[in-house]
């Protein structure tokens, strides 16, 4: 009898144990981006230097999904971020793609 009421006293321990890490709060130290073009941002900072690896044709293409039209004059300036001209609601405006996928206009 006393060896039954340890090994329940023990599994009831056990399930207790395994319930309260289930509820533990967890954290995150990487805080949420927050969007600075319409589609496919991931950073706040945009646009952000390093190792481009878009080709002329794909940034040309993802800047026109992000809404632009009529994207001409791209060129890879020193911090590898591909800027240009385009259309957007009509008027003419200068934008920039970094190697994160980031469309800004600026």
């Amino acid at each position: 009898m006393r060896k039954t009421l340890i090994t329940a006293t023990a599994l009831v321990a056990i399930a207790a144990g395994a319930a309260f890490a289930q509820n533990a709060p967890t954290s995150s130290t990487t805080p949420p981006a927050v969007s600075t073009s319409t589609m496919d941002s991931k950073t706040t900072a945009a646009p952000v230097a390093g190792a481009n690896s878009f080709t002329e044709a794909e940034a040309r293409s993802r800047i026109e999904k992000d809404g632009y039209s009529d994207v001409t004059k791209l060129s890879m300036d020193t911090n590898s971020v591909w800027r240009g001209r385009a259309q957007k609601d009509g008027q003419s405006v200068s934008v920039a793609l970094d190697y994160q996928g980031n469309v800004v206009t600026q």
